[in-house]
């Protein structure tokens, strides 16, 4: 499939997913979360990092659109919104997980424990 095929298609798809959150949200009832996405662990990484939706995501609220696809792709997990890895020198700078975990909204980036794990 081309490029743009296959872009209009995960657009379609991503718009797909919006609306069918939307319609759950207002039955109350939360979508079907994806499974926990484990980060794998380079460098000097003091351990792996694993992304639960169902700690990010409020029962009363589950907007997808808070995150997707502002700051991360929505189907393709673990990568931020300009398609690379998420770093910490981009979450330093406010963008991915930086968005929210900035110290004020929620925890900041500099206490290494609170993602990663052994």
């Amino acid at each position: 499939m081309c490029n743009s095929r296959r872009a209009a298609a995960l657009g379609a798809a991503a718009v797909l997913c919006v609306m069918a959150t939307t319609a759950l949200v207002a039955q109350n009832r939360l979508p079907l979360l994806p499974q926990p996405h484990v980060f794998a662990q380079t460098g000097d990484s003091p351990g792996k990092v694993t992304f639960n939706h169902a700690s990010h995501v409020s029962d009363s609220a589950p907007g997808c659109t808070a995150c997707h696809p502002r700051l991360f792709k929505i189907l393709t997990s673990g990568t931020a919104a300009n398609g690379k890895a998420i770093t910490h020198d981009a979450m330093k700078q406010g963008r991915a997980c930086g968005a929210c975990h900035d110290g004020k909204k929620s925890f900041g980036v500099d206490d290494c424990s609170m993602c990663h794990r052994s």
